[in-house]
């Protein structure tokens, strides 16, 4: 097994303003829009939960303060539960909560891109390996996404990416990664191309929004050189940083939602409606109804 330093903390990059879904993100942030009725980022952070990571680390922007407050404890409304004897929904609230001192939230004063979001979180990861998880993609699989890609990094070390398979006719969509040697439940990555022109595509593997990397993509990033859209890119500082680390990609087997956009949310919904027992029954017989008029 490969020597490696545990990977310890999460970057969330949460200050994106949520435009797709106006007027619902005028004053609520994008990622504290529920799936049946959990918000968006509380699942990415259980997941990472799960994988072992035991700090967090929002980049986030204005008006995010409510984020904040979610994963903080609030005395009244716990007292309020404790007094009419409600433990289940006070568990519920305990168990979701980071440990004391574990989250840590920085501020990216402008809109500069993905890379810059991940830069602004340098002086609290330090020289250490970290994840970042997009927060608006949900990962939904028995084994969570994270706890794979971690499994995947103590036997491989270096750079880990989560891909996915799209269809070939739409690679040109997503930034996609050229499939190498099989590693240990993965495959080393041989290039990372970001939306290929139609037709030229490595593979039919794109990159589903889960990093665990090496500090040394702060120094890239540090130079704050923009790429797409103007911006500081993420996988322009993976692709420089790739000439000196090995990355190894793992394939993710399980349903990826995107949140951020409408779709993927409503699907969001759906799918883990259909999870509860509670509720399942009534959403069921009703999409199946309102199926039967479309």
């Amino acid at each position: 097994m490969t020597m490696t330093k545990k990977i310890r903390k999460a970057v969330l990059p949460v200050a994106g303003l949520g435009t797709r879904f106006l007027p619902a993100t005028k004053a609520v942030p994008k990622e504290m829009l529920t799936v049946v009725d959990k918000p968006v980022v509380q699942y990415v952070v259980e997941e990472a939960m799960d994988a072992g990571i035991d700090h967090f680390v929002f980049v986030t922007g204005r008006n995010k303060g409510v984020i904040e407050d979610h994963f903080d404890i609030q005395p009244e409304l716990e007292d309020t539960l404790r007094s009419r004897g409600k433990t289940a929904e006070l568990k519920t609230l305990e168990d979701m909560l980071p440990a004391a001192g574990a989250t840590s939230f920085t501020r990216q004063q402008a809109p500069l891109g993905l890379g810059h979001a991940v830069w602004c979180a340098r002086d609290i990861v330090g020289d250490e390996p970290f994840a970042l998880l997009l927060p608006d993609m949900i990962m939904r699989a028995e084994t969570g996404c994270m706890s794979g890609m971690v499994k995947l990094y103590e036997k491989v070390g270096g750079n880990i990416v989560s891909v996915g398979q799209c269809d070939p006719d739409l690679a040109h969509k997503y930034g996609i990664v050229g499939k190498g040697e099989d590693v240990d439940g993965g495959f080393r990555i041989t290039e990372m191309v970001e939306k290929p022109e139609k037709g030229t595509a490595p593979s039919n593997y794109f990159m589903n929004g889960r990093y665990i990397l090496q500090p040394g993509i702060f120094e890239i990033l540090s130079r704050h050189e923009r790429g797409a859209g103007n911006e500081i890119q993420v996988t322009d500082a993976m692709l420089k940083l790739a000439d000196a680390q090995p990355f190894a990609a793992y394939p993710f087997d399980g349903e990826t939602y995107d949140c951020g956009s409408k779709d993927g949310f409503i699907l969001a919904n759906v799918a883990y409606a259909l999870d509860r027992s509670d509720i399942k029954p009534l959403v069921a017989d009703e999409l199946k109804r309102l199926i039967g008029r479309a």
